[in-house]
C-alpha cells in the first residue's frame, strides 16, 4: 500500500508544482496590476501589499517543508484571502513531496507523519470546497486504505461518487500541458471508480462494484486491487459472471513477486473455477493465458458444470433405466419437472419400475428401510441411504391389512408392496397393498438315532 500511496502522491505533487507560481490559476498579481486593470476576470488579486509579498516569498521556498510551514503560516495569518485554497494546496502538494523524500530514504516514521498532514490539509481543503478534486483525491485514497468496517466503507464510497461529480467540471490549471492534464484527469478518475467500487463490494451491491471497477480496469489494466476485486464482485454475483474468473487469474500474475497476496488469490479463485466448472481442468491454462492479456478475450467463457436438471436428463442416456440403483431412481424422479428432457427421463425410470413389478401384479421387496414413523395402517420409511441418515421418509407405504403392532420408529425392516405413484418435491414414494415379510419360523432341531458300536472281543 505504501509504493502505490507514494506512486499517487507524487503524480499529485508534480501537477501541483507544474503550476509554478500561479496555482490554480493564480497569478499572484501584485496590487498594482490590480489597480491597473489589466488582469483578466478570472484571475485572482492580491490588492493586500502585505498579504502579497507573504504569499510570494512562501511560494518561491525552495524546500519542501519549510514551503509547506510557510503556506500554513501564511493562512493562518490571512485567513481571509482570496487564495487561502492556493496556499492549501500547495501546502498539500509540498507535504507530499516530504512524504516522496522520505518514503525513497526509507523513513517510515517520518514518512507517516507528512502523509497525516497531506491527509490533514486535504481536509481543511474541502471544509472550504467540497468538490475540489485534488483534496477528495487524497481524502478518498487514504480513507479507502483505512476503512475497516462498513460505516467507513460507506464514507468511501460517498466520497469517491462526489470526486467522480466533480471530476469532469475540473478545469486545467495553468503551467500544465493538455497531454499532463489528460493524463491526470485519467488517474483521479481511476482512484475514484476504484474507491466508489470498494465501497459497493463491502456493502454488497456487486452489480454496482462491478460497474464502478470495471472503468478503473479501463483506465488501468495493471491496477492489481481493483482487477482482484472486480473478479470479487463478478463471482459474488448470482448467477456469477463468468469473467470474473479471468480478472483473479489476471490478479494472480500481476501479484507475481507477491508470494502472500498469491497464496490469497490463487486458491479462491481455483475453487470459484471449481464450483462453477465442475473441476480444475483449466485452471492453469486460464492462469497462464491472462498473463499476456490485458482484458478478457472477445468471447471469454468457462464451460459451466452440468446441473443436477442436466445430470438426471443425461442419467437414462447413459444407463438402461432399470439398471439404476434406487438412488438414481429418486434422483431422477426427483428432477421430473425441471426440463422436458429430464421428464423423459423420468417417464423411463417409472416405466422400468412398472416393468418390474409386471402393471402391479408383483410386488417389490425393499430390504433394510429405516421407519420414520407407523401406525396401525402405513409406515413413512428412509429407502436411500442419504435419507436414512437425515431420517427423511422417501417412501410412504399403505398397508394391505392394519398391524397389530406397527414398527418402532428408527427400527430396519423390510417391506413389502406396489408402487403405484410419486411426488417430485419434496419426493415421496407411495407404494401399496403393503405387508412386512413373516418371520421364518425355526426349524425343530433333528434328532438322529444313535448308532450301535461294535462290541469287539
Amino acid at each position: 500500500m505504501r509504493k502505490v500511496l507514494v506512486t499517487f502522491v507524487l503524480a499529485l505533487t508534480t501537477a501541483a508544482l507544474a503550476q509554478g507560481g500561479s496555482p490554480s490559476g493564480t497569478q499572484g498579481a501584485s496590487p498594482e496590476q490590480g489597480h491597473a486593470g489589466n488582469v483578466p476576470a478570472n484571475q485572482k488579486v492580491i490588492k493586500d501589499p502585505g498579504e502579497y509579498n507573504a504569499y510570494i516569498a512562501a511560494l518561491n521556498t525552495p524546500d519542501p517543508t519549510a514551503k509547506a510551514q510557510a503556506m500554513e503560516a501564511f493562512v493562518v495569518q490571512y485567513p481571509q484571502s482570496i487564495v487561502k485554497i492556493d496556499a492549501l494546496e500547495q501546502t498539500m502538494a509540498a507535504y507530499q513531496q516530504v512524504m516522496a523524500a522520505y518514503h525513497q530514504a526509507g523513513n517510515l516514521l517520518k514518512e507517516q507523519e507528512a502523509a497525516s498532514k497531506v491527509l490533514e490539509t486535504a481536509s481543511k481543503i474541502l471544509e472550504i470546497n467540497l468538490s475540489n478534486v485534488r483534496a477528495l483525491a487524497v481524502v478518498v485514497f487514504i480513507e479507502r486504505a483505512q476503512a475497516t468496517d462498513l460505516p467507513r466503507a460507506a464514507k468511501v464510497l460517498e466520497d469517491a461518487q462526489k470526486g467522480l461529480q466533480a471530476l469532469p467540471g475540473w478545469q486545467k490549471p495553468d503551467g500544465m500541458s493538455d497531454e499532463e492534464f489528460g493524463k491526470l484527469k485519467s488517474e483521479m478518475g481511476e482512484i475514484f471508480e476504484g474507491a466508489a467500487g470498494f465501497g459497493a463490494l463491502q456493502a454488497k451491491d456487486y452489480t454496482a462494484a462491478r460497474a464502478f471497477y470495471t472503468k478503473s480496469a479501463q483506465s488501468n489494466p495493471n491496477n492489481l486491487q481493483d482487477i482482484y476485486q472486480l473478479g470479487i464482485a463478478d463471482l459474488e454475483m448470482n448467477p456469477i459472471d463468468v469473467k470474473g474468473l479471468w480478472y483473479i487469474a489476471k490478479a494472480y500474475n500481476l501479484a507475481d513477486n507477491n508470494v502472500q497476496a498469491q497464496k490469497a488469490i490463487g486458491p479462491y479463485g481455483q475453487s470459484k473455477y471449481k464450483k462453477y466448472h465442475g473441476s480444475v481442468d483449466g485452471w492453469d491454462r486460464l492462469l497462464a493465458d491472462s498473463a499476456t492479456q490485458s482484458a478478457p478475450p472477445a468471447g471469454f467463457t468457462v464451460k459451466a458444470a452440468p446441473t443436477e436438471c442436466e445430470i438426471a436428463a443425461d442419467a437414462v442416456k447413459q444407463n438402461s433405466a432399470d439398471k439404476l440403483s434406487m438412488s438414481d431412481w429418486e434422483f431422477v424422479l426427483s428432477h421430473r419437472d425441471c426440463s422436458a428432457e429430464a421428464g423423459e427421463a423420468a417417464k423411463q425410470v417409472w416405466q422400468a419400475i412398472e416393468a418390474k413389478q409386471k402393471a402391479g401384479e408383483v410386488k417389490l421387496k425393499m430390504p433394510a428401510v429405516k421407519v420414520i414413523s407407523a401406525t396401525k395402517d402405513s409406515i413413512d420409511a428412509a429407502l436411500t441411504e442419504d435419507n436414512q441418515q437425515s431420517n427423511t421418509a422417501d417412501v410412504h407405504l399403505v398397508m394391505e391389512k392394519p398391524m397389530a403392532q406397527p414398527p418402532a420408529a428408527g427400527a430396519t425392516i423390510d417391506i413389502i408392496g406396489v408402487f403405484t405413484a410419486y411426488a417430485p418435491n419434496p419426493f415421496m414414494f407411495t407404494m401399496e397393498k403393503g405387508e412386512l415379510p413373516v418371520a421364518a419360523k425355526p426349524k425343530p432341531p433333528v434328532h438322529h438315532a444313535a448308532t450301535a458300536r461294535k462290541r469287539v472281543g
